[in-house]
């Protein structure tokens, strides 16, 4: 059975970010009637006649729970630039979206954090990587950002909900879904496309197998330049 014909409506937070856009996308085309949530709903770039594009904010409970209200599920594709100030917005607005969702009675929810969160989970790509790459992103770079994800992470695995929490690796962009793989809790890839993350978290929407677990999510047919992919991603990407 598809999960189309079990899970038919779904609402996504962080719609308009480039991950957003990919998973609304490819949950129209598999017969999902989709909300997107987004802050500016007038330059929301897709159309369809399954899509509702809704104005709303997750720092704001009121706007929280009339989106969820009615669905099936919830999706979060939540994502803000490394920053050396405090961030929020992943615990925050999994604060407000997990009681949303058991006043409406929706229970299943499947969200992005990172592989980066839980770096001793198993090795991700030899010495230098592990050793001098990756403690500084996660570290000095993206260390208020990965903090946020481990409060949001604490708070989706004490909800109680059917959750999924999906950990992709360093995130890039494919023109289209490569032969990714998923695993739980862990696999080795260093990198993941948006594409793909998108195709998986759909997957998993699917799978009542993935409830309460933690999947990693890797493309290893594509291997994009670490150095600059942390440029344009983490360093000069703006919000």
């Amino acid at each position: 059975m598809k999960g189309s014909d079990m899970m038919k409506k779904i609402v996504v937070f962080g719609a308009n970010g480039p991950t957003g856009r990919l998973l609304v996308r490819q949950a129209l085309d598999r017969g999902y009637a989709v909300t997107a949530v987004t802050r500016h709903p007038a330059a929301f770039p897709i159309r369809d006649e399954g899509l509702k594009v809704l104005a709303g904010d997750v720092y704001d409970p009121t706007s929280v729970e009339i989106a969820v209200e009615g669905q099936d599920a919830v999706l979060s594709t939540l994502g803000v630039p490394f920053s050396r100030k405090p961030i929020r917005v992943y615990s925050e607005g999994m604060g407000n979206i997990i009681p949303a969702m058991k006043k409406s009675g929706v229970r299943r929810l499947v969200c992005v954090s990172s592989s980066a969160t839980d770096t001793q989970s198993g090795p991700h790509g030899g010495f230098f990587f592990e050793k001098v790459l990756q403690p500084f992103v996660v570290e000095v770079i993206g260390k208020t950002l990965y903090q946020d994800m481990r409060r949001m992470e604490t708070l989706v695995r004490e909800s109680e909900l059917d959750w999924t929490i999906v950990r992709p690796s360093g995130l890039f962009d494919t023109p289209e879904v490569t032969p990714y793989k998923m695993a739980e809790t862990y696999l080795s890839s260093k990198f993941t496309s948006r594409a793909d993350l998108a195709a998986g978290m759909l997957q998993l929407l699917a799978d009542n197998r993935s409830c309460q677990k933690i999947m990693a999510v890797g493309t290893y047919a594509v291997q994009p330049s670490f150095i600059s992919l942390l440029w344009r991603e983490g360093i000069a990407k703006k919000a």
